[in-house]
């Protein structure tokens, strides 16, 4: 066979990663339901996974290049497949093991437009994976986030804080005000029925105000994964024109083990094992919460 046949046949991309529960956390940190359809993109850069709901929420998991030991991308431009999300994180958790990190090679497509992943650091046996993929749908809204003015509306807490203080204001179909106040620096965070709770660590010079539905705000922190908690990492708020929110979080796919001592002495060299998480929630439109307009 040619050389030009085989390149034609080359998948998208092959990639390798040696830490399976990195991602799992990572893509779990956007799983809000039970149900939900995700729009995977590929690049040369790495790639992002993308999630919404109603038009209100979305979220993305961008996952470096740097992050994979293997990295081969032949596409040309930057393809896009849907999958489900829910069947994604199951399929990644059967080749996660407790305690070691597991290594495994996913590529896109397979002869069927299939997600391919299989185990590839087992001598004794081999998990192999083929997950349906699907035209992804078009994306309802990919908002181009501004800040609302020169100094951006920023601030940063303790990401245990974060949802711990979201997680004690649930009200059934409430609404939150999140209330930036530069003397003394705090941010509060009103729930409807509640009083208020008050996380300091403001990086802000700025009073802004903002409404969100419950249900939004708590998706961007209801899942954050142990391993965020643990190592004590912060999140970062960030208040946009029109008052959109934006959230962010860092998740850790450093490798849990040193089973490949080969691949550890190249790891030293990478600047970073982090998958970046961001969400965008937009605000409640009323006449009660129109303000700087």
């Amino acid at each position: 066979m040619s050389s030009s046949a085989l390149e034609a046949e080359a998948p998208d991309l092959v990639c390798q990663l040696d830490n399976v529960q990195g991602m799992v956390d990572a893509l779990s940190a956007v799983r809000w339901k039970r149900h939900q359809d995700a729009v995977v993109e590929l690049s040369e850069h790495g790639v992002v996974l993308i999630v919404e709901d109603t038009g209100c929420l979305q979220a993305k998991v961008y996952l470096q290049r740097e992050l994979f030991i293997r990295y081969e991308y032949n596409a040309e431009g930057r393809p896009r497949f849907g999958v489900s999300l829910g069947l994604f994180v199951d399929c990644l958790n059967t080749f996660s093991l407790p305690g070691r990190s597991s290594m495994i090679e996913i590529q896109y497509p397979g002869p069927d437009m299939q997600l391919l992943v299989k185990s590839v650091d087992s001598l004794d046996a081999c998990i192999y994976a083929e997950i349906r993929t699907r035209i992804p749908d078009t994306i309802s809204w990919d908002y181009n986030f501004e800040p609302a003015g020169s100094t951006p509306l920023t601030f940063t807490v303790k990401s245990a804080a974060l949802k711990e203080a979201i997680d004690d204001l649930e009200w059934p179909g409430s609404s939150i005000q999140i209330l930036l106040q530069p003397v003394p620096p705090c941010v509060t965070f009103k729930g409807e029925g509640h009083g208020d709770l008050q996380q300091i660590n403001l990086v802000s010079s700025h009073l802004d105000l903002g409404r969100y539905k419950y249900k939004f705000l708590h998706a961007t922190t209801s899942n954050l994964p142990s391993s965020v908690i643990k190592d004590n990492r912060g999140s970062k708020l960030t208040i946009g024109r029109g008052g959109m929110l934006k959230v962010q979080h860092l998740v850790s796919v450093a490798k849990l083990a040193t089973s490949h001592p080969q691949i550890d002495s190249a790891r030293h060299q990478q600047p970073s094992r982090i998958a970046y998480i961001e969400f965008f929630v937009k605000p409640e439109v009323d006449e009660d919460t129109v303000h700087n307009s």
